[in-house]
């Protein structure tokens, strides 16, 4: 079984925390701005129709 052999630094755990957290930051930051975009009806990221899909009589 593979075992480090020495322990990892205060700083280095830090360091990468800190750049994962900085990563799920930055699309959260993303997520709530397209969120804000869509209820403002500003969105133009996605194509969506607004409108009831009408039903053909035959």
């Amino acid at each position: 079984m593979a075992v480090p052999k020495k322990r990892t630094s205060k700083m280095k755990t830090k360091s990468r925390q800190s750049v994962w957290m900085n990563k799920s930051n930055i699309q959260a930051q993303r997520a709530i701005s397209l969120a804000k975009s869509l209820a403002a009806n500003n969105g133009t990221s996605f194509v969506y129709s607004q409108n009831t899909p009408e039903t053909s009589e035959d």
